[in-house]
């Protein structure tokens, strides 16, 4: 049935859309986990008909459906060969909200935080938080029945599902909520399916002997984080089967079952009072994993809202990722393990004693060594790097990675140390350090081999350590799952975890639900062999991927992509905050975003036969709306860097394929500024006019940045330096040369101003251009020139200073993979600074005369560039301007602009330019006052915040230009 004409039929009979080219069908082939099955197709239903359309196909053709929200399931869940149907782009609205009965009801594609800001203002939260809860999805989180970081304290998913609508097997629709166990018995005898179902639960659950089994095998009733198979021991509750509860709710049980019994379509959550006010973390430091282990029973007597492990690798793991190493300013030491214990109270006061009683506890006990209290926002710093820890395992270099297998047991809390030593010695046997991390008040950690699934003799062990572990959690009757679900990694084991009698009862159940296995095949029951489908194939020849950039630091490109695990960090919203991913955030498609590249980047280049394995049209258009922000680079937890891996794609496709006249044009645009910079007005004038705009290529609706009136290069020739006991060196980047000259006055004025000799020698344009059109060997060249002007010149006592960030910063990025001598180029990029930094490094050491600043009251509102905020920070220009002793700066969060260099004026990408300004930053710059200064560095964003909002931004350096007194 897989032709195409009938795929194109369904497509057509669908409001929404299928799609099976080959790009889509790669970017669905994975999820978080490790497994890879290229699916039939993908849909993207627009309401519930279409589902229905889906399910009624299925069921024709004999395939099963795959749902699928934000596709960060670690187990498998979102793999398989049937449709993929995503639900994340049209089923993202808010039905129904009681704040009186504290419920809402809500569509499945709704992001957990995103929620959780709707709710804020009404005092309100959806308690469970995964380390995902930025970009997890409400429907995904009942599928699995998360929990997250706060279980101890608010419960898991399950516990908050209200009801459920659904549409069933047979496509008729029913709604899943509490009922007394009359209603109960009534719709067990009606002739529907939805009648089926119940009558079905009602006679397997009636049984004594199944009763008594369920209770048998089962994992400990204290163990509240539980995923294993399907959960009818949630029914033993009711009086209808030897329970004392006379109602009953089969929305509960369907929490945590995968998508394989119905297709949710609203889901009623119960919501949660806002927690305290006033918490206080104490990170408390450990010697070993055991001793932390132990503490912990200690530790949950005090009433906790967090309690979470890290330890000291995963710990490792984020000393190399700039935006994790910030939030590390808790640690002293090295740590084998930190405890990351929260208290919370309606006053600072009553938090500080609960505190003191817990350090004092713990003291008592002899264990930890260092106990630092954590306040304010920096407790949000905290959170982010534990829940980074995930993405950040990626960060292991090489194909060894810490594989999700094991990561999902949970035992009672008093038993932890034990199975924890347990567990231990398997690892030993096997000479595994395992990684712990996440869950320890909850009795669940994510604990983690580090293996080489493409390594037949890993995968060996890959079966092995799965096995020996489950074994042990059923030694202590704990859960395999406690969260993540069984997906494919875990299903296999169910009868082993819970007894072939119970697991024969969850086919049955799961006959009854979905006769034709229409839903979601190969989970939790009759499951899919865990070591078959892997993400990579076994003992494969490795591929030889030569590129002109150098990316032996990740042992090459391929091996970069590699790194994307699939935790979908780039598909949070613009809520989040941060920048990544900006093309996501307006298009709303995979495709778009950062994760999508990288898969699609690893398939082809492993899977390409073609001599250039880089000649592909699916990596152009993934890479096609990538606007080379480097957010990825510094927000990916993996620190998969994107802006690097486009400008190899597009170097090595346009060799094979050309290059286009306006890519010329662009890249080259140094070279056409200086011709018209001999007549800057008639220049101006005609790029501005229409005919030059389509002639370029270049969105009609954009204003053409207009030439200086003279380049800054010829007024520097004029400049006389004065002379100071301190120097800089002035990188004159080809933007402010010959755009923003005026600029580069204002930099050389208050560098004067502030006592330092400015200094400029002849080089050569910084490159940016080139690299972002994907000019590597014009790039290259322009990097060993400016290496040579400059290695004997910049030192730390005369640094290099930038005005353009996207251009100075390529001596601290781009330059380490292109320069042929990488020692002198790491050695400039030591002592390359934007000016802010420069500025701010000083004024900070006490060395900057602040006196010479007026007096006046000004507010001002900064943007930061893509790669200040990705290389460098936003906070240097925040210092600054706060010098002027009565300037008010605020940074707004915003970000990316959507100019991106070239890429917003391209004709086809101007739409899409200005949605990812829409997102935050014009709204944000529309909403300051008039007499509100707005600040951006970048040249780019200025004109971008001109072009949306018709406001004039100014860089920080003009703005203390015109401070002076």
């Amino acid at each position: 049935m897989s032709n195409t004409a009938t795929l194109e039929t369904l497509h057509n009979s669908l409001s929404g859309d299928v799609l099976f080219d080959d790009l889509h069908k790669t970017l669905y082939a994975t999820d978080a986990s490790v497994y890879r099955k290229i699916p039939l197709a993908v849909a993207f239903p627009k309401d519930i008909k279409d589902i229905q359309t889906l399910i009624d196909f299925a069921t024709k053709n004999s395939i099963t459906l795959i749902p699928r929200t934000a596709g960060t399931s670690l187990a498998g869940q979102c793999v398989g060969d049937g449709i993929v149907v995503d639900v994340s782009k049209h089923f993202t609205n808010i039905l129904e909200f009681d704040e009186e009965a504290k419920t809402i009801t809500l569509e499945p594609g709704i992001i957990r935080d995103d929620l959780n800001v709707f709710l804020k203002p009404f005092g309100l939260f959806f308690g469970p938080n995964t380390s995902t809860s930025n970009r997890c999805m409400i429907g995904g989180m009942v599928g699995n029945n998360s929990s997250g970081s706060t279980s101890i304290r608010y419960g898991v998913t399950r516990d908050k599902v209200l009801s459920i609508d659904a549409i069933l097997s047979d496509g008729s629709l029913a709604t899943f909520s509490e009922i007394s166990s009359e209603e109960f018995k009534q719709k067990s005898r009606e002739n529907t399916q939805e009648g089926k179902i119940y009558k079905s639960i009602f006679n397997e659950l009636s049984s004594k002997e199944n009763q008594q089994e369920i209770k048998n095998e089962f994992p400990k009733e204290s163990i509240h984080r539980r995923c294993t198979g399907y959960a009818v021991d949630e029914f033993l509750k009711s009086d209808l089967f030897g329970g004392n509860e006379a109602t009953i709710n089969v929305a509960k049980f369907l929490a945590g079952s995968e998508g394989t019994l119905a297709f949710s379509t609203a889901i009623t959550i119960q919501l949660d009072n806002l927690p305290p006010t006033e918490s206080i973390m104490v990170c408390t430091h450990f010697k070993s994993i055991n001793e932390s282990l132990k503490a912990t029973v200690i530790a949950m007597n005090h009433n906790l809202y967090n309690c979470e492990l890290m330890d000291k690798t995963i710990l490792d793991c984020t000393k190399d990722n700039r935006e994790l190493a910030k939030n590390r300013f808790f640690l002293q030491g090295d740590p084998e393990a930190v405890l990351m214990l929260e208290v919370s109270a309606n006053t600072i006061e009553e938090a500080e004693v609960l505190a003191d009683n817990l350090i004092a506890d713990l003291d008592k006990n002899n264990f930890g060594y260092h106990y630092p209290k954590v306040y304010g926002n920096d407790l949000a710093k905290v959170h982010y790097l534990r829940k980074a820890g995930l993405g950040a395992l990626a960060n292991i270099i090489g194909d060894k990675k810490a594989v999700a297998c094991i990561e999902d047991t949970a035992v009672a809390l008093e038993d932890l140390p034990n199975y924890i030593e347990e567990f231990t010695k398997i690892m030993a046997k096997y000479q595994q350090n395992a990684v712990y991390y996440a869950h320890a008040g909850a009795g669940e950690l994510h604990l983690r081999p580090i293996l080489n699934l493409k390594k037949k003799e890993d995968v060996v062990l890959f079966r092995k350590i799965t096995t020996e572990t489950a074994e042990l959690v059923k030694k202590y009757k704990g859960s395999f799952s406690g969260e993540h679900g069984d997906g494919i990694v875990r299903a296999e084991f169910i009868p082993l975890m819970i007894g072939d009698k119970n697991y024969q009862l969850l086919r049955r159940i799961k006959k009854a639900f979905d006769p034709n296995n229409v839903f979601n095949q190969g989970k939790i029951t009759d499951a899919f062999a865990m070591d078959k489908s892997l993400r990579y194939e076994i003992d494969r020849t490795e591929p030889t991927i030569k590129t002109l950039q150098d990316f032996s630091s990740n042992e090459g490109i391929l091996k970069l992509a590699e790194k994307c695990n699939g935790s979908g960090d780039c598909r949070k919203s613009p809520e989040a905050g941060g920048t990544m991913c900006p093309s996501y955030r307006a298009t709303k498609n995979e495709k778009d975003t950062t994760r999508a590249r990288a898969n699609t980047l690893r398939e082809v280049l492993t899977n390409n036969t073609a001599q250039n394995k880089f000649n592909s049209k699916e990596l152009k258009e993934v890479f096609d709306l990538c606007l080379s922000c480097k957010a990825c680079a510094t927000e990916c937890p993996s620190n998969v860097d994107v802006s690097a891996l486009k400008a190899e794609f597009l170097y090595q496709y346009q060799e094979e394929n050309g290059y286009s006249f306006r890519s010329k044009l662009f890249a080259n645009n140094v070279k056409y500024n200086k011709l018209g910079s001999k007549f800057p007005l008639i220049t101006n004038f005609i790029t501005n006019t229409t005919l030059s705009k389509k002639v370029m290529g270049i969105a009609t609706e954009r204003s053409v940045p207009k030439l200086a009136k003279q380049p800054l290069e010829k007024w520097l020739k004029k400049y006389e330096p004065k002379h100071s006991k301190k120097s800089v060196y002035l990188f004159n980047d080809e933007f402010t040369n010959y755009y923003d000259a005026e600029i580069g006055k204002d930099a050389v004025i208050i560098l004067e101003k502030l006592g330092y000799t400015v200094q400029t020698v002849k080089h050569s344009e910084s490159g940016r251009s080139f690299i972002s059109k994907g000019f590597l060997k014009e790039a290259k060249q322009v990097c060993n020139e400016n290496i040579t002007v400059f290695k004997d010149l910049i030192t730390e006592d005369s640094p290099l200073i930038g005005i353009e960030p996207s251009a100075i910063l390529t001596f601290r990025d781009e330059y380490l993979r292109l320069a042929k001598n990488k020692p002198v180029a790491e050695k400039i990029a030591k002592n390359a600074f934007t000016i802010e930094e420069f500025l701010a490094s000083e004024f900070e050491k006490g060395n900057l005369d602040t006196s010479i600043f007026t007096n006046i009251t000004k507010e001002l509102k900064i943007h930061g560039h893509c790669h200040q905020k990705a290389l460098s920070s936003t906070h240097a220009s925040f210092s600054i301007l706060n010098i002027p002793k009565n300037y008010k700066v605020t940074i707004l969060n915003t970000g990316c602009c959507g100019m991106a260099g070239s890429f917003g004026y391209e004709k086809e990408h101007y739409k899409v330019s200005m949605q990812v300004g829409e997102d935050t930053l014009f709204p944000k710059v529309r909403n300051c006052s008039p007499e509100t200064e707005i600040v951006a560095s970048g040249t780019s964003c200025r004109h971008q915040i001109f072009d949306g909002t018709k406001r004039i931004s100014k860089h920080a350096v003009t703005i203390l230009r015109e401070a002076l007194a």
